[in-house]
């Protein structure tokens, strides 16, 4: 990955935890995990976690219905030239980590 992609990285992660932030209703914690960037930028994936996992699908529903919106928020507070296609998804990898830290603590 370039230093390019990597900032392109941050910079969406962090507008995207202070956007879900503000826009959220606060009936679960949405934290948004990381960023992946494909098709050399064209494409950015927001990989997400929520708490309490029973209201996993609504987060998931709600951040989607809010990608319009969060395209217009990228586009007033970066200065990104070409604004990828976002998505969003569960974060499966940070689910499995903290499966096997409870794991580990068991043991």
């Amino acid at each position: 990955m370039s230093d390019k992609d990597a900032k392109l990285q941050e910079m969406i992660r962090e507008l995207a935890a202070d956007f879900f932030s503000r826009e959220s209703n606060r009936q679960s914690l949405l934290t948004v995990t990381a960023v992946e960037v494909v098709a050399r930028g064209s494409v950015a994936r927001i990989l997400i976690t929520v708490i309490p996992e029973s209201e996993e699908e609504k987060a998931l529903g709600f951040a989607h219905r809010q990608l319009t919106d969060f395209k217009h928020f990228v586009m007033e507070k970066s200065r990104i030239q070409r604004i990828p296609f976002f998505e969003v998804a569960l974060d499966k990898g940070e689910k499995n980590r903290q499966r096997l830290d409870e794991i580990t603590k068991k043991l």
